[in-house]
């Protein structure tokens, strides 16, 4: 595949509200993307753990987002089955895939792993990608930041923005999970609003 066609690949994701590309060097890039999501921290913890529920299967070798899962302790695997039905497990897939190693994991906190993300595999780099939660009463804070340095053969002001917008596809993603609740709570004391004013609108009704 060419380079520019994994660029294009890699920018046609939608971005969450606080990203950017924070720094940029000859060999490197960081990226960083934040925000409040309506889940308390253990909530948003075990969803972040969990990345076949919001890791875009775009960004798999399978094709499947349903092929990923994670060992949340340190030296646990971000990986990926290559499998050929469903049914197929660890041992009886045809493949697989580690996207990333986790360095340190911390309940409801933080959890870091270390990982050369999609086409940055196959160069001679060091990714380091930050999850940080930090909880604000019934909703959390989070903050995905991304640190790339080494050799590529990737123009670095191409590569860099395509890479931000991956990851904060991901927060993006991560987020919704969480906005549908908000979304339905919001509907259901809208509901029990109106309710409430068509009884007083009609009290000769009661009778």
């Amino acid at each position: 595949m060419k380079i520019s066609a994994m660029l294009l690949g890699l920018t046609l994701v939608a971005s969450p509200v606080a990203a950017e590309v924070t720094n940029t060097a000859e060999n490197g890039f960081t990226v960083r993307h934040q925000t409040t999501i309506n889940g308390s921290s253990e909530e948003v913890w075990k969803a972040i753990i969990a990345p076949s529920r919001y890791w875009n299967g775009d960004h798999s070798w399978s094709g499947d987002a349903d092929n990923f899962y994670l060992v949340p302790q340190a030296g646990g695997c971000f990986c990926e089955l290559i499998r050929t039905t469903n049914e197929d497990n660890i041992k009886s897939a045809d493949g697989s895939v580690q996207h990333m190693r986790v360095i340190y994991a911390y309940n409801n906190k933080m959890l870091r792993m270390s990982g050369a993300l999609g086409p940055l595999q196959g160069e001679a780099v060091i990714g380091t990608l930050t999850m940080q939660l930090q909880a604000e009463g019934e909703k959390t804070a989070v903050r995905f930041t991304y640190k790339v340095g080494g050799y590529m053969e990737f123009p670095i002001d191409q590569i860099g923005p395509a890479v931000d917008g991956v990851i904060g596809e991901q927060l993006t993603r991560l987020a919704a999970l969480f906005a549908d609740e908000e979304a339905a709570e919001g509907d259901a004391e809208t509901d029990a609003e109106d309710g409430t004013e068509e009884v007083a609108a009609d009290p000769e009704g009661e009778s």
